[in-house]
């Protein structure tokens, strides 16, 4: 019988929201090496430096030869599955409310064989199939087979939809309507399925035709909201908090310049209000309410969407104050994360380079188009990945970065990009 999701009916107000209960979590300290790639979206396991064995469990010594050199490495999945059976009964709550759970086991072409769960199109052993690493709602990495040949309804499974925060059929709210970067986010969720897409606006008497040709599609609500002002924000959360089920925050001030170039603070200041104080005053006017739903039948509250910059990672100098503005909302980020795991709340940060806009006018190609902006933010809802690197200058910056961040900041320092 077919586990595929379909839109549920409207939710009974008489029935009361069920308390919930996340997936078994405990993990060794070595084994979080599969679970911070995974975040990523990414099949990592142990391989020893010296034998080149691929080792799983994850291990502090190599298997066959004892070598304390292991190192991560991503996997193709690639494997055969030997055996499958059912899990129909269960003493853990998280098991026990979403039985029958299969289970399969897989040896992978690199060497391993793992315990792995089985989506829906994974037919009887022996069976070519390729193994992913996925985030559940405790925020730890599980180990899930596909068939070689993937579906193109699969994203629609029920326990897929467990693993990700698919918007299909769900409510969200998109902070800024305004930027080029929220009208296609809201473009992108259309595209996506998304039942009702709330946009916010401030200002609301400053016209934006592509704003108001927005407000004419059917799925779309424009609604009043300046996260610099904290009245604006606690206002809307206290109408619509309660509905919502994914928010993606694009709301942000961006401008040029360093220290030096210009007097005072304003400017700073304005970054650090919209940037890092408008995202804390989200996330205490919204963030209680999202928890809360975490358990609202087949469409609950289930992300929470970061739009931060690659330039939160190392300071560009010549744009400066908006690089610490980010990256003071990348450590806030990074707190809203933990405080929304106990919750299932998946939190995306964003870290894109810099975006074919206004405030990156000066600068030469290649610029991320706020189009594939989007569709990476949606691609990354649907597979439940933690951190999002778009476009060619994030990825090249984050490589440095990871490689050696001293010499990227020298790189910055000296006029690089």
């Amino acid at each position: 019988m077919s586990n595929s999701f379909t839109k549920p009916g409207p939710k009974n107000p008489l029935l009361h929201t069920p308390q919930f209960n996340l997936p078994p979590n405990a993990r060794g300290r070595v084994a979080l090496g599969i679970t911070a790639a995974a975040a990523l979206g990414r099949f990592e396991l142990q391989v020893c430096q010296e034998c080149a064995r691929v080792q799983y469990p994850p291990r502090e010594a190599c298997g066959h030869c004892l070598s304390p050199r292991l190192s991560w490495r991503e996997q193709s999945g690639a494997g055969q599955l030997l055996a499958t059976t059912t899990l129909g009964h269960s003493n853990d709550l998280y098991f026990s409310e979403r039985l029958p759970w299969r289970l399969g086991m897989v040896q992978l072409d690199a060497g391993p064989s793992l315990m792995v769960y089985l989506t829906e199109g994974v037919g009887a052993a022996p069976l070519r199939v390729k193994v992913v690493a996925k985030l559940d709602r405790a925020g730890q990495a599980v180990l899930i087979a596909f068939p070689e040949e993937a579906r193109a309804d699969m994203a629609d499974e029920k326990m897929l939809r467990e693993f990700g925060s698919d918007p299909k059929f769900r409510k969200v709210l998109v902070t800024d309507g305004k930027s080029e970067v929220g009208q296609a986010m809201v473009q992108a969720l259309i595209a996506a399925g998304a039942d009702l897409i709330w946009v916010g606006q401030a200002e609301p008497w400053k016209k934006v035709p592509a704003l108001d040709a927005l407000a004419a599609l059917p799925q779309v609500t424009l609604v009043p909201l300046d996260l610099s002002n904290e009245r604006s924000v606690t206002e809307l959360a206290g109408q619509i908090g309660g509905k919502v089920d994914i928010l993606i925050n694009t709301a942000e001030v961006h401008r040029a310049y360093g220290i030096s170039a210009r007097r005072g603070t304003d400017i700073a200041k304005l970054e650090m209000e919209v940037n890092y104080f408008g995202l804390l005053r989200l996330a205490q006017a919204f963030g209680p309410a999202l928890k809360g739903r975490a358990a609202d039948g087949a469409t609950h509250a289930t992300a929470w969407v970061n739009l931060l910059s690659v330039y939160a990672l190392a300071n560009y100098p010549s744009h400066g104050t908006f690089s610490a503005s980010k990256a003071a909302a990348h450590s806030l980020a990074q707190c809203l994360r933990a405080e929304m795991r106990g919750a299932g709340i998946r939190v995306l940060n964003v870290f894109p380079g810099p975006i074919d806009e206004t405030w990156n006018q000066q600068m030469p190609q290649p610029k991320l188009k706020p189009q594939a902006l989007a569709s990476a933010i949606v691609k990354a809802l649907q597979s439940g990945v933690e951190d999002i690197y778009p476009g060619d200058i994030a990825q090249e910056w984050l490589q440095r970065w990871r490689d050696n961040p001293k010499v990227l900041e020298r790189e910055l320092a000296a006029g690089g990009s």
